[in-house]
């Protein structure tokens, strides 16, 4: 009963850092000897010292013949840090209770057999489910080389994005605007369509997020018909990617010379979402959010790669046979056929619902 409590600390202190450590996972580290807590920590971002150390360093001699909680399996390679089992080993830990295996090939089971192999007592799967959802991102990274992808839409109640098109115009309410950045914060990219730059030229930044983390901008222009005075090139905050198909001549393309902005060509006149995701996993983007129109949702969600819907749901009815959807054709004929999904969580925020859903 004691190790889940401990492992509930460690996991407690993981959450206070998820989000900032992408790519790498989230992870947090409790010390115990004698019944008292002598040291604890997070992993606070990617390159920055790991849970463990951060704790044994607040534990120091007293760590020696200690109970150690790690929310997931410690490091056994060198990367931009030293492996944790070795710091382990080190200290003179006499037991490590772990919630999570590490499904990095480079980790994978070797950090407890490093720590078996030294002697020390070693206890998983500790509140293993909770660990697994709050690593949720991380594992799909690791399993699949793309981001985790979340597709977030605002609604009226009768499923319309917009009145018209071509028109910005806000459907949910100032308590939305205010959770979509917090969520911006916490991916390391936000895709949208060329169709959303023309009509709403958006700066795509967080501004309302307790860090200055900033995503990088991803814009899907076949044509590439953005032109350099929209925001998302003028504005320097962060970066900007625009994909664009193989047609796109040259010089239309030497226009953008700014620092921040790059111009990724297909080798095909077509942009697909499958090459798209895995150029962003080779750049380490493990967590897209993406903010398009009707067009590219149905292009993600057709493509098999939508790993979580958030929709916002506004208390308006537009009707109509102009107004647009959420989603453009999907080739759905019949019921049967339509994409079923699974409610996860529904909150109030403002006068909004918030639907956190997955695809069955």
């Amino acid at each position: 009963m004691n190790d889940e409590i401990y492992m509930e600390f460690a996991l407690k202190l993981a959450q206070v850092s998820a989000g900032q450590t992408s790519p790498n996972p989230t992870v947090g580290a409790v010390i115990v000897k004698d019944g008292e807590i002598i040291g604890f920590g997070s992993h606070l971002k990617a390159g920055c010292p790991h849970a463990e150390v951060n704790a044994l360093q607040m534990a120091g001699k007293r760590a020696k013949g200690s109970t150690v909680y790690i929310t997931l399996e410690p490091c056994s390679h060198y990367g931009k840090t030293p492996p944790c089992t070795k710091a382990l080993i080190e200290y003179g830990v006499q037991r490590v209770v772990i919630a999570s295996m590490d499904p990095n090939p480079l980790v994978a089971g070797k950090g407890i057999t490093l720590l078996k192999s030294a002697g020390i007592e070693v206890k998983t799967d500790v509140l293993k489910e909770k660990t697994d959802e709050l690593n949720k991102v991380f594992f799909h990274f690791i399993k699949h080389k793309k981001p985790f992808v979340t597709l977030k839409q605002a609604i009226t109640l009768d499923g319309k994005i917009a009145a018209e098109e071509g028109k910005d115009q806000k459907i949910t309410g100032k308590e939305v605007q205010k959770d979509v950045h917090l969520d911006r914060e916490r991916n390391d990219a936000i895709l949208v369509g060329i169709g959303t730059i023309l009509a709403d030229n958006p700066l795509l930044t967080n501004r309302y997020g307790n860090t200055k983390k900033q995503p990088i901008r991803i814009i899907l222009d076949t044509h590439l018909r953005i032109t350099p005075d929209k925001k998302v090139i003028t504005d320097t905050q962060t970066k900007t990617w625009i994909f664009t198909g193989s047609d796109v001549e040259k010089d239309r393309i030497a226009n953008f010379t700014q620092s921040h902005v790059e111009i990724i060509q297909f080798s095909k006149p077509s942009i697909e979402i499958d090459e798209v995701l895995t150029i962003l996993g080779k750049r380490q983007v493990s967590k897209l959010y993406v903010e398009g129109g009707k067009t590219i949702n149905a292009s993600f969600l057709k493509s098999g790669n939508v790993n979580q819907l958030i929709t916002y749901v506004a208390p308006k009815i537009i009707g109509g046979n102009s107004a647009l959807p959420m989603f453009g054709d999907l080739n759905v004929q019949k019921m049967p056929e339509a994409y079923r999904l699974t409610f996860q969580n529904v909150e109030v925020i403002g006068e909004d619902l918030k639907l956190t859903s997955i695809l069955k």
